[in-house]
């Protein structure tokens, strides 16, 4: 059973290896317990297909460099996860990222050259092994299950989001209205010493409004429009997470960073 090349894992993810029913043949997978994998962090990778639904419950950014990605910031500070709780747990009901959801699955590719990517798992996370409980995997000796076509199509669809999410990132640097985010937020009993949090990148609403009208009409009809102000309206957030942070007692020193 050989791991599939992981150079550079994404993350979460510890290993990988590709599910095939030669080895797994009788593996099963159980529940995860709770959401450990992900307790530190404070930014989760986002769709664009996911803007809408999670802007009521995260501020969504870019990130900075030459191919930014669209995140949902659970926190304002590395390490700092705002709705994960001591047993490793979500504290509330929330709007979970697909790029969570589908954990400890991915859809890689085996080899640098191959066109196809193959379903592969994070054998650390304990989830799928050879268990006495749990789902199947494959049936009739070498067929996948319902269970494991579900994850695969979850994992298809996963990608898919990905690639318009690469349009639309495409699109906004085409149009130039990305500029490097500063979130300046000061506390009652300290309004001289504001936190300030940059490390991220924003659309910048002037050199929005500024787009031709031709351009403006187009991406409403596109459905870009709608996307970009979800990212927008989604800032607002910004205090409210800071205020979580502070009634968790996680508040860093006065320079911090979001990214």
């Amino acid at each position: 059973m050989a791991s599939a090349p992981q150079p550079n894992l994404p993350l979460f993810y510890k290993d990988l290896m590709p599910l095939n029913s030669r080895d797994h043949a009788d593996w099963k997978v159980g529940t995860l317990e709770d959401a450990a994998f992900m307790a530190d962090t404070h930014a989760v990778p986002l769709t664009t297909d996911e803007f809408i639904d999670a802007q009521r419950d995260f501020p969504i950014v870019f990130t900075i460099g030459e191919s930014p990605l669209p995140i949902a910031l659970f926190g304002l500070n590395e390490g700092v996860n705002t709705f994960m709780g001591e047993d490793n747990k979500l504290n509330e009901v929330v709007y979970v990222p697909a790029y969570v959801r589908r954990y400890p699955y991915m859809l890689a590719r085996l080899h640098p050259e191959a066109e196809e990517l193959s379903l592969c798992f994070d054998p650390s996370a304990g989830v799928v092994g050879k268990k006495d409980e749990g789902l199947a995997l494959f049936q009739d000796g070498n067929q996948p299950t319902e269970y494991t076509q579900g994850v695969l199509e979850f994992c298809r669809r996963f990608e898919e989001a990905g690639q318009r999410t690469k349009s639309f990132m495409d699109e906004l640097k085409k149009l130039d209205i990305l500029m490097d985010g500063e979130i300046a937020i000061t506390r009652a009993d300290q309004p001289d010493k504001p936190f300030v949090y940059r490390g991220f990148q924003m659309v910048n609403e002037d050199k929005l409004r500024e787009l031709p009208a031709a351009t403006l009409e187009e991406l409403n009809k596109n459905g870009m429009l709608i996307v970009i102000h979800a990212h927008l309206f989604s800032l607002n957030l910004m205090r409210t997470i800071f205020e979580r942070q502070m009634a968790q007692g996680k508040m860093p020193a006065l320079e911090g960073a979001a990214n």
